[in-house]
């Protein structure tokens, strides 16, 4: 009836792309950037499993990089189809593709520059601002829950994800002989009781399920106390006159931010003399897609905006939009409150803001995330006295603070508890989008506490779909290698960047920085595991 390939986020959390081919039809789910370590970021300049001529459709789940970042070469190199994702996704694709775009080519100029001082010629970027550009008039947006049929053989049917705005799993009918089997994408799950926007959505059967697996060997730690204890930080701050400087990421993590100040000025927790500054741009720009897009928030901030309050857009909040703006915050703000990029302070304006910031014992820093080994975000959890930022030493004397992680992916219990909700089980899971322990772990859970078939493909894996059953075959080429590389060759990777950008570039680079830190604090813990099993 149909095939099913797994052509990236396989074995690997990143570069998420699934081709179906019901013979009448050849679509795409997602077609995403690989991020992380070299070898896997070497993917992208692999060719193509098929040719993009030949495909008629892509549908998005979202717009991050990992699932939309390669649309621009898909097009490049000959797709002319429809791209269908939530027109909140199509808004947001619409101002981060352009911005991967610019990533690829200041990340061609830094390649090249090594290239000349070595004698070798250049090479052109993965792909290009105009070639991001060229991929915008091809998204077609869409409702959650409309049926969408795009051949005699296939209709889908989005419904919403709660991992960010616009996010969506896929429910999807092949037909084939009046037999119909359905498939249904989780696309990346969000957490149930996120600020803004609304839950996931409860799908009622499957007969197969593509599941994605971040946290599935992790449970996330509650968020009851994270308000009060970020109110406390703040009161303390502002009254000592200093600053607090809270590292985040630009989508989802800087807005969950804001609607949580929102309230606690509301509600009369913080001074209302504390201005509160986003200086990150493409953080700007998200949150007025945001704020254009209410019709997806969930019943409390849709109540919020009914009584009159703008949870987003509130009177003590100001966007810093220019360079000038951002460097008058270190010379004239004071007892503000300093929302910036990178969330593991490893790159962006956020370094700036640390620089004139941590050496005041009247600031505060908020680390409102996972810091990965080896990023400046984890020495400042660790309590260091002091670090090099932009190759100055600074004195360590501001107050560092850790709130409670959280996440926009759901835990593992709340994947089990999401699939278990289903009123008919899937005949089979493929598990997707996670580590080789995360991967491992859940399966043997969805098996144990299920009792469902759960097989974890591999890169460019495929798989022969019928009512009947399934039939998987072995891929022609060697999954991506993810254990390869050696702790010394990360940490000199990532000094090598940290210490070769500029602070422009590296604003730029902050996701990619940040995959490489995550890589080596990985590969540590590892170490550690096998140190102390040979005691």
């Amino acid at each position: 009836m149909a095939e099913l390939h797994f052509l990236g986020a396989a074995g690997t959390v990143t570069g998420s792309c699934f081709l179906l081919n019901t013979g009448d039809c050849q679509l795409l789910v997602d077609c995403g950037l690989f991020q992380g370590k070299k070898e896997i970021r070497k993917c992208n300049y692999e060719p193509f499993s098929f040719s993009p001529t030949d495909i008629d459709y892509v549908i998005l789940t979202h717009s991050h990089i990992d699932h939309s970042g390669l649309l621009p070469r898909l097009v490049k190199e000959g797709f002319k189809g429809k791209i269908i994702a939530t027109r909140p996704s199509v808004d947001l694709a619409r101002i981060m593709l352009p911005d991967s775009g610019h990533i690829q080519e200041m990340e061609a100029e830094w390649k090249n520059r090594k290239r000349a001082r070595a004698g070798r010629p250049p090479e052109a970027p993965l792909y290009t601002v105009a070639d991001a550009e060229a991929v915008l008039p091809l998204f077609l947006g869409v409702n959650y829950d409309e049926i969408i049929s795009l051949s005699s053989s296939i209709k889908f049917r989005l419904r919403d994800a709660g991992h960010i705005l616009g996010s969506a799993i896929i429910e999807m009918w092949l037909t084939e002989d009046n037999e119909t089997i359905k498939l249904v994408f989780s696309g990346d799950f969000g957490n149930s009781g996120q600020p803004i926007i609304r839950d996931p959505a409860l799908i009622e059967a499957a007969d197969y399920l593509i599941l994605e697996s971040t946290y599935g060997n992790r449970l996330h730690e509650p968020r009851e106390e994270r308000r009060p204890h970020l109110a406390q930080i703040i009161r303390d701050t502002v009254a000592r006159q200093g600053n607090v400087i809270i590292p985040a990421f630009a989508i989802e993590r800087t807005q969950d931010l804001l609607y949580e100040l929102s309230a606690l000025y509301r509600e009369g927790e913080i001074p209302s003399r504390v201005i509160t500054y986003v200086d990150s741009p493409l953080a700007t720009k998200a949150t007025e897609v945001f704020i254009r897009n209410p019709g997806y928030y969930d019943h409390e901030t849709w109540q919020l905006l009914q009584k009159g309050f703008k949870p987003l857009s509130f009177d003590n909040l100001e966007f810093v939009r220019t360079v000038e703006e951002s460097k008058w915050l270190n010379t004239e703000a004071t007892g503000s409150i300093i929302i910036s990029a990178s969330g593991m302070c490893d790159a962006g304006r956020v370094k700036h803001h640390l620089k004139h910031n941590l050496w005041r014992p009247e600031s505060s820093v908020v680390l409102v995330g996972y810091q990965a080994e080896g990023t400046l975000g984890r020495r400042l959890l660790e309590g260091a006295s002091k670090v090099r930022i932009f190759g100055e030493e600074i004195a360590v004397k501001s107050q560092i603070y850790s709130l409670s992680a959280y996440s926009a992916h759901a835990d593992q219990n709340a994947l089990i508890n999401w699939v278990k909700a289903f009123h008919k089980l899937p005949q089979q899971v493929f598990l997707v989008h996670g580590e080789q322990d995360a991967l491992s772990t859940l399966a043997e859970l969805l098996r144990k506490d299920l009792g469902v078939t759960v097989s974890i493909p591999v890169w460019k894996q495929s798989v022969q779909i019928t009512a009947e059953g399934i039939a998987l075959h072995q891929p022609t080429v060697l999954t991506p290698p993810t254990e390869r590389v050696t702790l010394s060759d990360l940490n000199r990777e990532l000094q090598q960047i940290t210490t070769e950008l500029s602070p422009e570039m590296e604003e730029a680079y902050a996701q990619e920085i940040e995959q490489l830190a995550q890589a080596v604090h990985t590969l540590r813990l590892r170490a550690e595991v096998a140190a102390s099993s040979e005691d």
